[in-house]
């Protein structure tokens, strides 16, 4: 169906711009009066009859009635009043088009506000990523997933309550190599619960509290099974513990209330398929090797460097990782450091970090060596992951995840060998926004506290100069 065509603020403003009143504008058109009210009201549509009418009139091509402006425009309305709504209902989409016919000026003035605004919100997150601030100073509220990463994050990534309790009823599963029939068993003896695998259910995972039976999808491997039905353990045996870290916690919202919820029993099935004290023994025995210990423990890769990065109970601490998983966009969906290596809160991450790298050699393990400015010295391990989505139909889910830690723990890492770690490194930052290196080309804007020039007669790899000392080479 053709796009209608609402003329109204574009046509009086040329009726008005020629001095016509209403009435000889529309004897020139050949319209009643009544209906160019209408069509200047935006209550009715112009046709293409009129718009031929309309060009011939005022002596103005078609292109000045532009509808793909206006769709441009309604798009963009559309992302700011959604990104500045809040926990208010944003604008319909009819009411976007009739803001935009009725007052174009006001929408691009209030679309000139909403930039000032991100730029002043990419300034406060820039400040916090420099000063390490905990985001619950800030003026502008985290989303309720950002609110439940940095509980995570700063509580170093380990729930000691929830990971006691799950490593003493590991103890309970069946140690004969069969982790899935295990975790039935265990769920059938405790709660009562009936397990039915469906092939090509939507949901990874359903349960029925009514009648305890818990539904799972039989084309996912075993080791997503798996770690559903430990989720599903978790929820059941450790419901008090989950609500009193809950409590403790006081999210803002209900929504990041349940949002943690969901990754507190992520956490207590992870700790229930790779027990504390047994995994931290193993990952030492294996030098971190992490396809050896998924193979050892039956359990993903991903699940492997996660629970890595979690190994920091007091008197059994084991190497200081961070972890991140970063989608093919750049976004950064996890992330978590026990070492001096921060992520960026906000925005992308360093384009010369090798997480970007691995979606380009799947099924690749590649390892850098990387610093910071501030001169630390980092293994970085990067390898690409992918989800199934079960048809030809639907896309797969596709991460990279990187792992890394403190040159200092080398000697605990497979990855290490052959590295020269007093060698050339690849010299990274947090983001772009905040990082100190004057002259990196890789830059995909200046950093915000720093004055920028651009010289008319000279282009060199990045079109700036920014002011400052340049820092050190490392």
């Amino acid at each position: 169906m053709a796009e209608k065509l609402f003329l109204g603020a574009k046509l009086r403003k040329l009726r008005e711009a020629r001095g016509w009143t209403l009435e000889a504008c529309a004897e020139r058109l050949g319209l009643s009066p009544s209906y160019l009210s209408q069509i200047e009201t935006n209550q009715r549509p112009a046709t293409a009859r009129v718009l031929i009418a309309l060009t011939r009139a005022f002596h103005v091509d078609a292109s000045l009635f532009d509808l793909e402006g206006d769709a441009r425009l309604i798009a963009d309305l559309r992302e700011a009043t959604t990104d500045i709504a809040g926990q208010a209902e944003p604008p319909t989409a009819a009411e976007l088009k009739q803001a935009v016919a009725n007052t174009p000026r006001l929408a691009r003035q209030f679309l000139a506000l909403h930039q000032t605004f991100r730029r002043l919100d990419e300034r406060v997150k820039a400040l916090d990523d420099t000063l390490g601030r905990d985001e619950r100073g800030a003026s502008v509220a985290l989303l309720p997933y950002e609110e439940v990463r940095d509980f995570f994050h700063y509580r170093d990534n380990y729930i000691d309550a929830l990971d006691t309790a799950a490593e003493a009823l590991a103890t309970t599963l069946a140690q004969d190599g069969q982790i899935e029939r295990a975790l039935e068993t265990v769920l059938a003896d405790l709660h009562g619960v009936r397990v039915v695998n469906v092939a090509g259910q939507e949901a990874l995972r359903r349960y029925d509290p009514a009648s305890r039976v818990l539904t799972l999808d039989a084309w996912q491997p075993g080791a997503t099974r798996s770690f559903q039905l430990a989720h599903q353990l978790a929820l059941l045996s450790f419901r008090d513990l989950i609500e009193a870290e809950l409590d403790q916690a006081a999210f803002r919202t209900q929504a990041a209330r349940d949002v943690a919820r969901v990754g507190l029993a992520n956490y207590a099935a992870g700790a229930l398929l790779l027990p504390y004290r047994a995994f931290l023994e193993a990952a030492r025995e294996e030098k971190h090797d992490i396809d050896r210990l998924r193979t050892r423990f039956q359990v993903s890769f991903e699940q492997v460097c996660h629970r890595l990065s979690t190994l920091q109970r007091p008197g059994w601490r084991g190497v200081p990782f961070y972890f991140a998983r970063v989608d093919m966009a750049g976004n950064i969906t996890k992330r978590h450091s026990a070492t001096r290596f921060q992520f960026a809160r906000f925005g992308g991450a360093c384009p010369l970090w090798n997480v970007h790298e691995a979606f380009a050699a799947p099924d690749r393990i590649g390892v850098q060596l990387a610093q910071m400015p501030d001169g630390s010295r980092y293994i970085s391990i990067a390898r690409s992951v992918s989800k199934p989505s079960g048809s030809y139909l639907a896309n797969d889910r596709r991460y990279a995840l990187s792992l890394g830690c403190e040159v200092e723990h080398a000697g605990a890492l497979v990855y290490a060998a052959g590295l020269d770690l007093n060698g050339p490194a690849t010299r990274i930052g947090v983001s772009c926004r905040i990082c100190e290196r004057t002259d990196c080309t890789q830059r995909a804007f200046p950093p915000i506290d720093r004055t920028l020039h651009v010289p008319e007669n000279e282009r060199g790899v990045v079109p700036y100069v920014l002011d400052g000392p340049r820092p050190d080479r490392y």
